[in-house]
Order: structure tokens, then C-alpha cells, then sequence
């Protein structure tokens, strides 16, 4: 009997750790995690539609001050942006958006181009008719905002919903982690690309869009590929020819 009595106390001594430590879960740790994320989501939105100009400084308080939150998200926030490379941090402890470089320019537009375009050929074999019509209503769409002439922010937000539903077909959980944290570094140039945009090389804002619709339509790898990267260049290929960039030293 005694060692029946010790075995029970040594079962409800073991079991009560998780009984304590279940309402963890429920308490204001959680809650601060939501907040995080919630700035993060929302800095990271606007990186990559490019509300922000490059070179912009982003302070803190003012950034709390604009999402009405504490300042320790937002701390958090910026910092896990500048490991990202969307950001940069300078001497003084600030945090603004990066310069636009011929250097950086040249770097992000090639490695968008290689991975965005490895990533339109793998879901060439991928996708099926529902995310093609899914596609092409994204485009049509397109079309229609850019006939009202449509604000940056809200072309911007139906280029990224073409391209990432192109992405996601491709099911790589190795190239789309990639390909968000070149857009985030892309976001001050296509600001700046649509800020000079004047529609001179003749074609529709979504020409490039409706190659690659057609190319994932004939499950035709090369072309994807090609279509994706004639879309990415675009943008960054105004930007070499209107733009005077400082002399850089290639490291």
C-alpha cells in the first residue's frame, strides 16, 4: 500500500507542471508576439510596395507613433528588417531605407531575374486552370486600374498578387522565402520607377504579365523564364537609363 500511496503522489507531482504551466499561453506574451507581427507585416507591406522613399530615415517613436503601438514592436520590427537587408542601420543608431546604388541596382535586378524566373519555370509544370484563371483576372484587373490611373500603392498591390500567386504554384520552400527578401530590397526601386514611368517603350503596364500568362499556359519553362525576367528588367532597366547614380567601387 505505501508504495502504491508514493506512486500516486509521484504521478500528480509529475503531472503538475502542465497543469501550471497550461495558462502560460493565454497570457500578455502572446499578445506582444501579435503586435510584432502586426508591425512587421505592416513595414514589410510597405517596403514592397514601395511607400517609402530610399534614403528615407525611419524613426521609431514616429513609426509607433503612425501604427499606434509601443515603441519595443517597432524597435523589434526595424531590426528584423535590417537583418533582412530592407533596411540598413547607420552610425548614429538610425534606420533608413537604402540608398539606391548603381551597385545595388545591378545586384538585385539579376538575382530577382535568376530566382523569380528559376521559380516561373518550376510552376510552368505546376499550375493548374483554376490559377491561371486566377491569374488572368489578377491581370484584367490590372488593366482596368491602370486605365483610371491608379495610385502606386494600388498597382503595386496587383503586381505583387500576380507574381506571388505564380510562386506559391511553385511549392519551392526554399525560393520563396528568397524571392520576399529581394522584394523587400527591390521596393525603393520600383518606387522610383514608378515615379519616372511615362510609358515611352510603348507597351502596357502589363504586357509582360499577359507573356507570362501565356507561357505558363503552354507549360513552357524556357519562356516563363524569360517572360519573368523581361518583367523584372523592365522597371530596373528605366532606372539605368534615367537615373544619375555616384560613382561606386566595386568591392
Amino acid at each position: 500500500m505505501p508504495t502504491q500511496c508514493a506512486d500516486a503522489k509521484t504521478e500528480d507531482l509529475e503531472a503538475a507542471p502542465a497543469l501550471v504551466a497550461s495558462p502560460l499561453a493565454i497570457l500578455p506574451r502572446i499578445a506582444r508576439e501579435t503586435v510584432f507581427d502586426r508591425v512587421y507585416e505592416a513595414l514589410r507591406r510597405s517596403l514592397i510596395e514601395g511607400t517609402f522613399d530610399a534614403g528615407e530615415v525611419l524613426r521609431i517613436q514616429d513609426v509607433a507613433q503612425r501604427l499606434e503601438v509601443s515603441t519595443m514592436p517597432v524597435r523589434e520590427a526595424l531590426g528584423r528588417l535590417v537583418s533582412e537587408r530592407a533596411l540598413e542601420a547607420l552610425p548614429n543608431r538610425s534606420i533608413r531605407v537604402p540608398l539606391l546604388t548603381r551597385l545595388r541596382l545591378d545586384e538585385v535586378a539579376h538575382a530577382r531575374a535568376l530566382v523569380e524566373g528559376e521559380a516561373a519555370a518550376i510552376a510552368s509544370a505546376r499550375i493548374d486552370r483554376a490559377a491561371l484563371d486566377e491569374l488572368k483576372r489578377i491581370t484584367e484587373a490590372y488593366d482596368r486600374l491602370m486605365a483610371k490611373v491608379g495610385s502606386h500603392s494600388d498597382r503595386a498591390a496587383y503586381n505583387h498578387a500576380f507574381h506571388f500567386a505564380i510562386y506559391r504554384t511553385a511549392g519551392s520552400s526554399v525560393l520563396l522565402p528568397i524571392i520576399e527578401s529581394l522584394w523587400l530590397q527591390s521596393g525603393p526601386f520600383i518606387r522610383a520607377a514608378a515615379e519616372i514611368y511615362d510609358g515611352d517603350d510603348g507597351l502596357s503596364a502589363t504586357h509582360h504579365h499577359w507573356q507570362i500568362v501565356e507561357a505558363l499556359e503552354r507549360a513552357d519553362p524556357d519562356a516563363a523564364r524569360r517572360a519573368v525576367g523581361a518583367d523584372i528588367n523592365r522597371a530596373f532597366d528605366l532606372l539605368r537609363e534615367r537615373l544619375p547614380f555616384p560613382e561606386e567601387s566595386r568591392p
